[in-house]
């Protein structure tokens, strides 16, 4: 197979490239070559999407897969999928989740109602941007054109730090502020059972909008929290605290407590996503722990968390260490 991934050097794009060189692929990666390495025997073409002419390194390529990642102006979708469309066989679109019009009914399927979106924006918030990324797709290639819906996607190359922040926190030890229920539900995608599965569905040519995801239930906060003792051979102490104190601080779930949305919660539809078309269509996803042992193992190689190839920082997640000193003394059970 022959495969184009617009980007190539970041998260998802990484995740992929990797995995279509592990299976013997003709990879190119279409970037500005300013962000990261690729590996070895991949073919690299440089260019700026978002300028004139700066799509010309593509002429007179053929691909049977590209898988664009982009995140910004839906203009640069639309653009792409015009100059590839007589060149490629079937275009994957890495979307997300976000795209859903809220209020979200937990549980809801790739049925519900997406934001209004513009498929020749330049700019936008990013529900807007992505629901407008899958238009540009659609327009220009209908039925060859697969919308990847991801939700939380952890693994190794992780460049928002979620799981990072819980790993770094945890080998430090000591008592850590853990957000209950302790059996909390979680719902998230490993970045390389993604990676196949957008290869796996593209080269069949599968086309519409999936929920790439796993199902909710698939790990639970504890089994997460107990995986990162484990791997960091900390010796740190779960402090299990309601939801309630926690919310009452002002902490903010999902960005000061990376991952954890309770129960109830407005967003909590985030992790409790219809994946039921996905799994149909052959989504595997493989067990917490070796998602958290491969994301420690690659966070200790790495040092920290790099910076998101090609796009704009994000503000850090996680609690700092005074405000979580300070609920944990607020929350402490009585003598």
């Amino acid at each position: 197979m022959r495969l184009l991934v617009l980007g190539g050097t970041g998260f998802v794009g990484g995740a992929t490239v990797t995995e279509a060189v592990r299976r013997g692929w003709a990879v190119t990666v279409f970037n500005r070559g300013l962000h990261g390495k690729v590996p070895e025997g991949v073919h690299r073409l440089r260019g700026d999407r978002t300028a004139a002419d700066g799509l010309s390194e593509l002429a007179g390529g053929q691909w049977d897969v590209v898988v664009d990642t982009w995140d910004g102006a839906p203009r640069a979708v639309r653009d792409a999928a015009r100059a590839l469309a007589g060149s490629v066989g079937h275009y994957v679109y890495v979307s997300s989740g976000s795209v859903y019009a809220e209020p979200v009914e937990p549980g809801s399927d790739e049925d519900a109602p997406t934001v209004a979106a513009d498929a020749d924006a330049l700019d936008g918030d990013y529900p807007r941007l992505k629901a407008g990324g899958e238009r540009a797709a659609v327009e220009i290639l209908g039925d060859r054109a697969l919308l990847a819906r991801a939700g939380l996607i952890l693994g190794p190359g992780e460049d928002i730090g979620r799981l990072p922040w819980w790993l770094n926190r945890i080998a430090r030890g000591g008592e850590v502020l853990a957000p209950g229920p302790r059996d909390l539900p979680l719902q998230y995608v490993d970045v390389r059972d993604l990676a196949a599965w957008l290869l796996d569905r593209g080269s069949e040519g599968l086309a519409g909008a999936y929920n790439v995801v796993s199902r909710t239930g698939h790990t639970t906060m504890s089994e997460l929290l107990d995986a990162a003792i484990t791997v960091t051979g900390s010796g740190a102490v779960l402090r299990w605290t309601d939801p309630e104190p926690i919310l009452a601080a002002g902490v903010v779930p999902w960005n000061d407590l990376p991952i954890w949305i309770p129960l109830g919660h407005e967003y909590r539809w985030l992790q409790e996503r219809g994946v039921e078309r996905a799994y149909a269509a052959g989504l595997v996803c493989r067990p917490v722990a070796e998602t958290v042992a491969d994301t420690w193992h690659w966070l200790r190689e790495v040092g920290r968390v790099p910076p998101r190839a090609g796009r704009p920082a994000r503000a850090a997640v996680g609690l700092d260490p005074e405000r979580e000193a300070a609920l944990l003394a607020a929350t402490a059970p009585p003598a």
